[in-house]
């Protein structure tokens, strides 16, 4: 799968880590819809540092489909609650 970081670029993941992400994905609604800033602010940043650490990142140059488009970094949480669904960043 495709995973694009906005304002960082894509990564490439094998499916076989989508189980992983989904949890720190759970973990990230629950804590937006407590609105528990510190705790969002620690999960996203596990969650990004996960996709790029199991992914592999694609060049600069290179567009191809995104299948999950995450936050960068310094997204707030509010900022993060319009781009949600219902069913989270990660899709189950």
């Amino acid at each position: 799968m495709i995973v694009r970081i906005m304002g960082e670029g894509q990564v490439k993941l094998d499916d076989s880590h989508f189980t992983e992400l989904n949890k720190l994905d759970d973990e990230l609604l629950a804590e937006m819809e407590s609105g528990d800033e510190a705790g969002f602010r620690r999960t996203l940043g596990a969650l990004l540092d996960a996709v790029r650490s199991l992914g592999t990142p694609l060049p600069d140059d290179a567009l191809e489909p995104s299948e999950l488009i995450l936050p960068g970094p310094d997204a707030s949480l509010e900022e993060v609650r319009e781009m949600l669904s219902d069913d989270g960043l990660i899709p189950s």
